[in-house]
């Protein structure tokens, strides 16, 4: 996983509470083995239409929001079945933050252990996010070190993130990295049980 200590990037609006795991990954592109690809199946029923065609009136469609790398949602963000696609196809499609007032547990840790950094703001200053980012191409810094997000407009909001969840965001580092940090320890051990 690639480390996030400070994310600064174009925002995508998403004003619709409780988007579920089938709705970000539809149940049709789970028969990947790896994680890689999954990215061009992002919301798929809502940026696709029948034919597979680019739909439009859908706004991650539009050019405005090509290379958008933070995604800003409404309450329950990841509700639905525990899928870990869903992150997956998150962050290969360039999404490395997302903010939402809340998230379904299992979605939210999903994040966390797949190099996403989940941000809870609450329901005013993410529909002031979406504001800006509706009216025109909006860019937001989300700082993991300080735990802060802010623009150059003005906006600066405060956020919490489980310690050691924070210290696997900041590092890159996935649960089988964290084990290795303590390499020395286990090999010391091999040795004396031996």
């Amino acid at each position: 996983m690639e480390p996030i200590r400070k994310h600064e990037g174009l925002v995508f609006p998403l004003n619709r509470a409780n988007v579920d795991t089938d709705q970000i990954i539809p149940k049709q592109f789970l028969k990947r083995i790896s994680r890689q690809g999954f990215g061009q199946f992002v919301f798929y029923n809502w940026r696709f239409d029948s034919k597979g065609e680019l739909r439009e009136d859908f706004s991650l469609n539009q050019p405005k929001y090509e290379g958008t790398s933070i995604l800003v949602a409404g309450e329950n963000f990841g509700c639905g079945s525990s899928r870990e696609h869903a992150p997956w196809a998150l962050q290969d499609y360039g999404f490395r933050v997302i903010i939402a007032p809340s998230y379904a547990d299992i979605f939210y840790n999903n994040c966390t252990k797949n190099g996403i950094l989940p941000v809870k703001l609450t329901e005013e200053q993410v529909q002031t996010l979406i504001k800006n980012a509706e009216a025109d191409q909006y860019n937001l810094t989300v700082d993991l070190e300080e735990k802060k997000v802010y623009d150059n407009q003005g906006f600066e909001a405060s956020f919490d993130l489980d310690a050691y969840k924070r210290e696997m965001l900041l590092n890159g580092w996935d649960e089988i990295a964290v084990t290795l940090t303590h390499e020395d320890k286990i090999t010391q051990f091999e040795k004396a049980r031996g």
